[in-house]
């Protein structure tokens, strides 16, 4: 259904309204692959967690960039048959989300802004706590 809204001028803005049904079976495997996605979410923090506590005492830091996560990925895929069972795409966006999510964190960070108004860093996503969203 498609509701027209007058703004001001001549120009109107078009709104609309879905609903989307999915089968149980669509169901069943769309929350499959965000359970995958989810794994994946938590194993980047992890990761991130690890090398920010390896870079305390280090003189050389390490880092955690998207790309030792792409590569982090791979590794996983090849080694569990149950993650190269979801499609690779969603997978590889959810690294992409979780890097964007860091680094406006960190950039935060060093802009000293004040607590309240940072973003902060990623955390572990609880199967009973988040939606299924990338």
């Amino acid at each position: 259904m498609a509701t027209r809204e007058k703004g001001a001028g001549d120009t109107g803005h078009a709104r609309y309204t879905y609903r989307l049904r999915v089968s149980s079976t669509a169901r069943a495997t769309l929350m499959a692959e965000w359970a995958r996605c989810r794994w994946l979410w938590n194993e980047c923090v992890a990761m991130s967690r690890k090398v920010h506590a390896a870079n305390q005492d280090a003189v050389e830091k390490a880092t955690c960039g998207p790309a030792r996560l792409d590569v982090m990925l791979t590794e996983a895929r090849n080694a569990m048959s149950w993650l190269r069972e979801g499609a690779s795409v969603p997978q590889q966006q959810t690294i992409r989300d979780f890097a964007r999510a860091r680094a406006k964190a960190l950039k935060d960070i060093k802009a000293r802004l004040a607590v309240r108004q940072r973003a902060g860093m990623p955390r572990i996503k609880r199967k009973r706590d988040s939606l299924p969203t990338p």
